[in-house]
């Protein structure tokens, strides 16, 4: 099994080459394998059949990237916005929806079988603002999470999930728009498996929000939670930043507090279990057969430890930002 780590480059004033790759041995240790040397690759995401994985290169100029399993560049596109800062494949695998941070927008292109990026075929932009003059003064989608036919769009500008249907031809019919508590400033959104329950990644606020979806792509808040066990009191903000659910069991990475928190979700509203350190600015990590391997991006390693805690394991590699395990 492969681990995929993308990062920032020197051009977005990181310490990163592009892609670095690193073989998972069975008991969950890495060997640096390979690498692909390109500009920012912030945020890898798998095609669910086709052998590619597509790069945001998050720039001004935005781009995504298409990279074949051998860490070959198969090609490259305008992400149709700046700063390009997530990608997800809708769930027929026909489109690739691209979040572009800074121009407030979201972008479709249509894949071929193969996985090759063949057009685009839609852009919506987001008007609005927050009340964080500094990190809302505009809208900034962050994330499109997708469920059958239903893309729901993270905001971190408006404190809002902006719902669409994806057609058939690759457009985009509005649905639904969710307000979330103001100040919010919300950066992921991740469903519960098997309920009606989700929970939204509050990286303004530093919090943790569960919401429940009452019709399709319809979010309503149920409580909001601190993202941390022990309240955080340092001179600068908790930007909360990854969340991945296991079981009954929620992690969620808090930067400056440096930690990954553990919550059990037995129960409505998450009740914070332990805080694990987990390196210095943890800015996204993956779960694999019990261990959390992160993006430490300021200690310029994957720092890798059993999930409920233990002792940890580091692996050198420039301004890591997204851990892609295959």
């Amino acid at each position: 099994m492969d681990v995929w780590v993308g990062c920032y480059t020197s051009a977005t004033g990181g310490n990163g080459a592009g892609i670095s790759t690193f073989r998972r041995s069975p008991d969950g240790t890495l060997t640096p394998d390979r690498g692909l040397p390109m500009l920012s690759p912030s945020w890898l995401t798998a095609h669910p059949s086709a052998p590619v994985v597509y790069a945001a290169n998050e720039s001004g100029d935005g781009v995504i990237t298409t990279v074949s399993a051998e860490l070959e560049a198969l090609g490259a596109v305008s992400s149709g916005g700046a700063d390009p800062c997530h990608l997800a494949v809708s769930a027929d695998a026909r489109y690739l929806l691209c979040s572009n941070y800074s121009s407030g927008s979201l972008s479709v292109f249509a894949l071929a079988e193969d996985g090759r990026i063949t057009a685009q075929t839609d852009l919506v932009r987001h008007e609005g603002s927050g009340p964080h003059p500094e990190r809302q003064e505009a809208a900034h989608v962050h994330q499109a999470v997708v469920r059958d036919r239903i893309v729901s769009v993270v905001d971190l500008g408006t404190d809002e999930i902006r719902s669409y249907e994806l057609m058939d031809n690759g457009k985009l019919d509005p649905l639904a728009v969710s307000a979330l508590p103001p100040g919010t400033g919300p950066r992921e959104l991740h469903r519960r498996p098997g309920g009606d329950l989700a929970y939204v990644v509050g990286e303004v606020a530093g919090t943790l929000v569960v919401v429940r979806e009452d019709q399709p792509g319809s979010f309503t808040p149920v409580t909001v939670v601190p993202a941390t066990k022990e309240p955080w009191t340092g001179d600068t903000p908790n930007w909360v930043a990854h969340l991945e659910i296991a079981g009954e069991r929620l992690y969620l990475s808090s930067r400056n507090p440096d930690v990954i928190t553990e919550f059990d979700i037995t129960a409505e509203t998450p009740v914070a279990v332990a805080d694990h350190p987990s390196g210095a600015w943890p800015r996204h990590f993956a779960v694999a057969d019990g261990t959390a391997y992160v993006a430490a991006q300021h200690d310029d390693a994957i720092v890798a430890f059993p999930v409920g805690g233990g002792e940890q394991v580091r692996y050198a590699t420039g301004t890591p930002t997204c851990v892609l395990v295959r």
